[in-house]
């Protein structure tokens, strides 16, 4: 066996294993063979049929397809902005999406939209104004499309941000809802928000992976991109565009959750290389890894009890990076 089809069966092992404890940890522990007969439908027990697969199999399967957005986002976004520190939150969509969900909640709000419920669909719609606003400033900001991109990103997500604590602080009734929103929980998962956000992730993420050869040459940078026949405005505005659908969908099914999208392209890129073609479907396995587990385990830490997804990962993806950061110097 190849080096290389060892790597990619490693990553494809990645998920179903972190599937497989997700299905059996929590507060209550389930064996592996009756997590099987429960999924198999074999299983007489009604407690292990419903945990298992209408509270564990959605939840991971949500986690899993949100980990699989943030890091596909964050390697396009990478290659990009030729920035191995840009996030899938770079251009304000988290800021967006909070204020989002803080307006919804802040309102009251319970109407349904696109399947979602009312903060999942605030929030939804927060990170893709968000974009829309920043692409719209970035043609006022001279210099390169790209620079513009990123000044305009910076820019709204402060502005966005401060928006967001305005909103909690005139909220009296329930602005710790908020505030978990804005932590990251997949918590309330479930088939109906799977069904709802899974084909604007799907489709977000096989868009991105479509552009892979012009995300190739635009690593090389927009000189070198322009010089083989790419538009760069264009393909900026397509990875934007899919970037964003991926964004939104993964904010919407579990919050705002960082390092997923900083963590997976990394560790993707040093098992299979720069090459989008090869990078985009491994940053995704490895996306989809990392959320179900840190799910699996923001469930197991204080259980019964229930620790913020994304404080789990930004306490593991925090420290990794001060070790990559302290071995490169």
């Amino acid at each position: 066996m190849t080096r290389r089809r060892s790597i990619w069966l490693a990553l494809a092992a990645g998920p179903v294993i972190a599937f497989g404890l997700s299905a059996v940890a929590g507060s209550f522990w389930i064996a592996p063979e009756r997590v099987l007969r429960a999924l198999s439908g074999w299983d007489s027990d009604p407690v292990s049929n419903k945990i298992v697969r209408e509270i564990r199999l959605p939840r991971a399967l949500l986690a899993g397809l949100a980990g699989v957005g943030l890091a596909v986002t964050g390697a396009a976004y990478q290659g990009l902005f030729r920035n191995p520190l840009a996030d899938p939150f770079v251009i304000g969509s988290a800021s967006g999406a909070a204020l989002g969900a803080a307006i919804v909640i802040s309102c009251g709000w319970t109407t349904a939209a696109l399947g979602l419920s009312a903060v999942p669909f605030g929030a939804f719609v927060g990170a893709l104004g968000a974009v829309v606003l920043v692409v719209m400033l970035s043609g006022l900001v001279r210099g390169t499309s790209l620079t513009g991109l990123l000044l305009a990103g910076a820019a709204v997500a402060a502005m966005l941000s401060s928006a967001v604590w305005v909103v909690l602080a005139l909220e009296r009734q329930e602005p710790s809802k908020a505030i978990g929103w804005m932590l990251g929980s997949f918590a309330g998962g479930d088939w109906t928000i799977f069904r709802a956000t899974a084909p604007w992730l799907f489709v977000g993420t096989i868009s991105l992976g479509l552009l892979a050869r012009p995300l190739d040459a635009l690593s090389q940078g927009e000189s070198a991109a322009r010089g083989i026949g790419i538009d760069v405005r264009l393909t900026a505005a397509c990875v934007l565009i899919a970037g964003s659908l991926a964004t939104a969908a993964a904010v919407a099914a579990g919050g705002v959750i960082g390092f997923v999208g900083l963590v997976a392209p990394f560790l993707a890129r040093r098992a299979v290389g720069n090459k989008h073609a090869a990078l985009i479907p491994a940053s995704a396995l490895v996306g989809a890894t990392l959320l179900v587990l840190a799910d699996a385990l923001a469930r197991c830490v204080i259980a019964p009890e229930e620790f913020p997804v994304g404080v789990v990962t930004a306490l593991l993806g925090g420290p990794f990076f001060l070790v990559v950061l302290r071995g490169k110097r």
